[in-house]
């Protein structure tokens, strides 16, 4: 089931998750950002390893830069001041 908001005037509302909805958003999202990478959008790699290398790298890259500018302080490590 896609899990997809409907219109609001619709008179038989199929089942809607939206915990489901923001889980599907974000993968969704998230290979939107993985094909901006030119060497996975063209598959510049014809070996399945190797392309398989570059979209873990890719990926890492992604989730890197997601949280680069998230300050952590020495209470969020676990140890005590």
């Amino acid at each position: 089931m896609a899990n997809i908001k409907l219109m609001p005037n619709r008179k038989r509302r199929p089942a809607f998750s939206a915990w489901l909805y923001r889980q599907r958003n974000a993968v969704e999202r998230f290979f939107n950002k993985l094909k901006h990478f030119r060497a996975v959008a063209t598959r510049y790699d014809k070996r399945y390893d190797n392309f398989l290398a570059s979209v873990k790298l890719a990926s890492v890259r992604i989730w890197l830069r997601a949280y680069e500018s998230v300050t952590w302080s020495t209470n969020d490590l676990g140890e005590s001041e």
